[in-house]
């Protein structure tokens, strides 16, 4: 077949349904049907099944139905119009299979398995797909395709695999989560490397939205064979790409110039990934909406501004819960945030509680002094009672607690752990303070709620302080949150020992011996604490698995 002097092909940087398998379908028709003059439409990683599909996709039911649907979209390009590249699940046999396949003609006119199956961090693929071979190139309208799947171009065998077989151009669809940095490193780094090796033009297509714990940032890019990005795609949104390529002979496409879009820099980054993923997982749950205990301190209230721009402050009930050790202070922050955020706030006081646990406990506690117990049991007072207007009227339950805090331990146990979803489950303090700050002064791109300031001064500025007991701070008992977070990044996104934080930072080594203590005894804790957005390269959940009970330690 003569090569074509010209090809168009869109990018379809879209959202996925996981399980919804209809819905998805349905929403690649769609874009379809507004892209009648283009010769190729790309879309993400399993655009079909949704991504990552985990255990569910060893139903055998799912993939029969995947199998009608991808035969149903194939027999769709019968009508003369675009192909199709589609990624699904095969069965064959007993065998599962991550594929793509090229739908053309009224037919399913080739399929690809993915080689390289990624298993490590947040992903698990090698306990349910089996690798394909070493893939063919695809020869299709006198075009040689090389058509790599997600971790199939992070490492350089397959492509140099396909170059290798005349390939012309790399077109690798992902599901490839939001990191810290990813996005660079995704083009910079990852695939410019490919192009180098290669010399061949590269299409990176991600997919975007929440998923549980991880979120998807898009970030897709076109890069021509000198390296140079002829397109970048937005973060963080859904967007369509037109993009026109030019056969100059012998085989080599070139991708004519388009937009470069500017993706977010930190904290506008972290912040839109809270958004986006809270966004999915309440709207996918089909909650009317959240609820979240409002104490007057940083914590809870960027999770109210977070929950506000996510879904609408008509959307956000807060809760002040106070006790006699709450201060004036605490209680004029929180009603200033619930006021500049637009939020509902209503006062539940727990001193009646409090007092008629002290009265059941009496008897038993009559030999004991009062200690950390006696604060469990306020935080566990307030837990039941936001659970209780979550019960009662629909909404989820949002907790606060920020990744300091749930390293050392410093949360409580079905207290102000319970709930529904965590937006600052993978944000150390530090991100936490930096996060407020540029909320004050910023409104997200994503926001359903355009106002700002978010929060009084006051509460970025103050100690951090829980007030279960009198003049309680933070720092009366851990390292201040600065030398920390920088303990705890060691200890656990660089699986340091004690003496690599030490030699690092000069800390006490009996400070760091302490806190590595405090992060493997409170491994139970973070074994039964909600979900929350995926932010670093080691989040509690997916990437770091650690036994509940063993005796290692560093220091």
């Amino acid at each position: 077949m003569t090569s074509p002097e010209t090809l168009t092909i869109v990018l379809s940087q879209m959202t996925q349904a996981v399980g919804d398998l209809a819905a998805n379908a349905a929403a690649m028709r769609e874009v379809r049907a507004r892209h009648r003059d283009a010769d190729l439409i790309l879309y993400p990683e399993f655009q079909l099944i949704g991504y990552p599909p985990e255990d569910l996709v060893l139903k055998p039911a799912l993939a029969e139905r995947a199998a009608e649907l991808l035969a149903g979209l194939a027999a769709d390009t019968a009508d003369g119009g675009p192909a199709m590249l589609v990624g699904s699940v095969e069965r064959d046999g007993s065998d599962l299979y991550n594929i793509v396949a090229l739908l053309d003609g009224g037919r399913i006119f080739a399929t690809r398995r993915k080689h390289e199956l990624p298993n490590y961090g947040t992903f698990d693929e090698k306990r349910i797909f089996v690798p394909g071979p070493l893939p063919d190139i695809v020869e299709w309208r006198g075009v040689k395709l090389g058509l790599p799947i997600c971790e199939d171009g992070w490492l350089p065998t397959v492509c140099q695999h396909l170059t290798a077989q005349g390939a012309e151009l790399l077109i690798s669809v992902n599901g490839s989560p939001y990191e810290i940095d990813k996005d660079d490193r995704r083009l910079s780094q990852v695939f410019a490397s490919r192009v180098a090796e290669t010399g061949l033009p590269l299409i990176f297509l991600n997919r975007i939205g929440g998923q549980d714990e991880l979120v998807f940032d898009g970030c897709s890019f076109v890069l021509n064979d000198d390296g140079r990005a002829a397109h970048r795609l937005i973060d963080w949104e859904a967007e369509e790409r037109v993009t026109r390529w030019s056969n100059k002979g012998d085989g080599r496409w070139v991708c004519e110039a388009g937009a470069i879009a500017e993706w977010e820099a930190h904290p506008a980054d972290i912040y839109s990934a809270m958004i986006l993923s809270l966004r999915d997982y309440v709207e996918r749950n089909r909650f009317p909406g959240v609820v979240l205990g409002l104490s007057g301190g940083i914590d809870s209230a960027i999770c109210a501004a977070i929950a506000a721009d996510a879904l609408g402050p008509d959307k956000v009930w807060c809760v002040m819960l106070p006790s006699r050790f709450t201060s004036q202070e605490s209680l004029d922050d929180a009603a200033g945030c619930a006021k500049m955020t637009g939020c509902r706030l209503d006062t539940i006081p727990i001193a009646p509680a409090v007092d008629a646990f002290d009265a059941m406990l009496a008897g038993s506690f009559a030999d004991r002094d009062v200690d950390i117990t006696e604060e469990n049991v306020q935080s566990r007072i307030r837990g039941v009672t936001l659970m209780a207007l979550s019960n009662k009227f629909g909404p989820m339950l949002l907790t606060t607690g920020n990744k300091s805090e749930m390293s050392v331990g410093y949360a409580t146990i079905y207290g102000d752990m319970a709930g529904g979803y965590n937006p600052l489950k993978d944000a150390y303090k530090m991100t936490v303070f930096a996060l407020a700050e540029w909320r004050n002064a910023n409104v997200p791109r994503l926001s359903r709620n355009p106002v700002t300031p978010v929060m009084p001064a006051n509460i970025v500025t103050k100690p951090p302080s829980a007030e279960l007991r009198p003049d309680q701070k933070d720092e009366d008992s851990l390292p201040p949150y600065v030398d920390l977070d920088r303990m705890l990044h060691m200890l656990v996104e660089e699986e340091a020992s004690v003496d690599d934080v030490v030699a690092r930072y000069g800390f006490d080594r009996d400070a760091v011996v302490r806190i590595e203590r405090l992060l493997m005894l409170a491994e139970y804790k973070r074994r039964q604490a909600p979900p929350g957005v995926k932010l670093s390269t080691r989040n509690f959940g997916r990437d770091r698995r650690y036994p509940i009970t063993h005796g290692f330690r560093t220091g």
